[in-house]
């Protein structure tokens, strides 16, 4: 008779997981204000790429910041503080990346 040991190893979630759920919110995010938006006459029907562009790598970034963060706190960072950080980098950065789609298109 044998004796195995059924110690199920933590892993953390892979680094694009993160990243992907971060770019998803945003993307959704931006198409609450681009799809509510009148086509500016003076950018044509093109206008929206800027913004579908720069705000999800805003979020991709605020998710890779995320999983550092999960990083730093299996290695003795506060977990309570990664989070708290986290989040509050995420929110900067996703109100950043609106603004820097938006601005000279949608917002003139």
């Amino acid at each position: 008779m044998t004796l195995q040991n059924n110690h199920s190893a933590q892993t953390s979630p892979s680094f694009a997981t993160p990243v992907l759920v971060g770019a998803g919110i945003a993307l959704l995010v931006i198409l609450f204000f681009v799809l509510g938006a009148d086509t500016p006459s003076a950018y044509g029907d093109y206008w929206m790429i800027r913004p579908l562009i720069v705000t999800p790598l805003a979020g991709a970034t605020g998710g890779a910041f995320y999983a550092f963060m999960m990083y730093q706190s299996t290695r003795g960072f506060n977990k309570a503080l990664a989070i708290l950080l986290s989040v509050l980098v995420y929110l900067v950065g996703l109100w950043l990346g609106i603004v820097l789609g938006l601005d000279g298109t949608m917002w003139d």
